[in-house]
């Protein structure tokens, strides 16, 4: 079989390097029953939406199978876990705690302490509350409200639990696939929204931020953002132009306000349709320093000049992975450095890294040695942006369990755990396995 390998000496291998798994509510716990209506809920039930036409309904039925998926965590060897809350689980409409939905995450945090596992909390992975989206959602400023409220509620009932809060899990992606290109939930399509969604998500980022450091002082607190660098087609001054101006529309408008307290410059060359409703006292909130950034990473893309659109995306270059996403490594290690370089970063977590591969049970067991591979390769990136002056203090896999994957339905595969959606068998992957050996191999 396989293994996963680092240098010898790497501040990797070092017992206080935090290596963990990754999940997030509406993608395996199902249950839907105990709670809210979500945005997604509404969004799966449109025709062509999914892919499989599937929904998060029952997904890994983690709501009644969270024992033993505990358990599995900890054969894993990890040092931490990091799920997310669902908001419209723990709070009712009228802006109250649920006994029933928080005392399910209590459940969890509590057994993951006796187990000695760190627990990385996100509060926002998606899933809004739809009677918010039926007020406008992101595109409502009165919904950061509601989110810092949220987040003031579960972090004085969860308190001392939590090692570590997430404020928001890709902003990106609710913001830009959610407000502008209409490709995950609530479906909405148009450059005026996209802007304006994206500023409500980092106010509410920045305002959960001042309440979370004044609940739970001895929490790590901070936010994940999704970066995919941006390359150009060649050396051509316009190419370079146009994948600059594609950084900060997809990269740096979610990381600059959050470090600098200010939007890329693009911001005066777009349209005053597409631009957000800023408040003075705004990029402040924001700015709010943070205890850590978390990062995901998958994928990079490539651009050229386009004289409408100023940028185009080319299609991905093999290697691909099964959702058809470029395997390319090296842009790891060049987003970390460059990130590095740019901002007076705090501590940084990997809080997401993975592959989707066309995983196959033969004999009960998965040999999916192609997320080894890409395993492999992408630790080995981490190590050499930390050796390069990168301070990153943790790596989570994603995903622990294949799982609802958004858009995609369950047509694709991101775990180290295969699950059997029929009969919901879990079976440990040969990436589990070999993920496993790294960890508990360490000095």
């Amino acid at each position: 079989m396989k293994r996963l390998s680092l240098p010898n000496g790497s501040p990797m291998l070092d017992s206080s390097f935090v290596y963990g798994v990754a999940t997030a509510s509406f993608q395996i716990e199902g249950g839907i029953e105990q709670r809210l209506p979500n945005i997604w809920d509404t969004f799966c039930a449109q025709e062509n939406k999914i892919a499989d036409h599937s929904d998060g309904s029952v997904a890994c039925n983690h709501y009644e199978l969270w024992q033993q998926d505990i358990d599995m965590i900890e054969s894993l060897g990890v040092d931490a876990y990091r799920l997310s809350i669902s908001w419209p689980r723990v709070v009712t409409k009228e802006g109250q705690l649920n006994p029933v939905g928080i005392n399910f995450y209590k459940r969890i945090l509590e057994r993951l302490k006796q187990k000695n596992i760190k627990a990385f909390v996100t509060l926002y992975h998606w899933d809004l509350p739809q009677y918010l989206e039926d007020k406008g959602g992101w595109l409502n400023r009165e919904t950061a409200i509601a989110f810092a409220h949220y987040a003031d509620l579960v972090s004085n009932e969860l308190g001392d639990l939590v090692d570590s809060y997430a404020t928001l899990n890709e902003p990106f992606c609710s913001a830009y696939l959610g407000y502008e290109a209409g490709i995950h939930a609530p479906g909405l399509t148009g450059k005026q929204y996209g802007k304006k969604a994206a500023h409500h998500l980092l106010l509410a980022h920045g305002m959960a931020m001042k309440v979370l450091k004044q609940n739970v002082p001895n929490a790590m607190c901070g936010i994940v953002l999704n970066f995919t660098p941006c390359y150009a087609k060649t050396d051509n001054e316009a190419d370079v132009y146009a994948a600059r101006y594609a950084d900060d529309y997809f990269n740096q408008w979610y990381i600059r306000p959050v470090m600098d307290g200010k939007y890329p410059d693009i911001i005066d060359s777009l349209p005053a349709s597409d631009q957000p409703d800023i408040y003075p006292t705004d990029m402040e909130i924001i700015s709010t320093p943070l205890d850590f950034l978390g990062i995901n990473f998958y994928t990079r893309m490539v651009y050229q000049a386009n004289d409408t659109e100023i940028f185009e995306e080319l299609a991905p270059q093999a290697p691909l992975t099964d959702i058809g996403w470029e395997i390319y490594p090296q842009a790891f290690y060049d987003l970390l450095t460059s990130l590095n370089d740019t901002y007076e970063l705090p501590p940084v977590y990997i809080t997401e890294n993975g592959a989707a591969m066309a995983d196959v049970v033969e004999q009960g067991e998965v040999n999916d040695e192609d997320r080894i591979d890409y395993y492999q390769a992408h630790l080995t990136e981490v190590h050499r942006a930390i050796k390069d002056g990168v301070d990153v203090r943790g790596y989570f896999a994603w995903s622990l369990m294949d799982n609802f994957e958004w858009a995609e339905g369950y047509s694709k595969r991101f775990g180290i755990v295969y699950v059997d959606y029929g009969t919901q068998e879990r079976t440990i992957k040969a990436s589990g396995l070999a993920y496993q050996t790294l960890i508990t191999n360490r000095t």
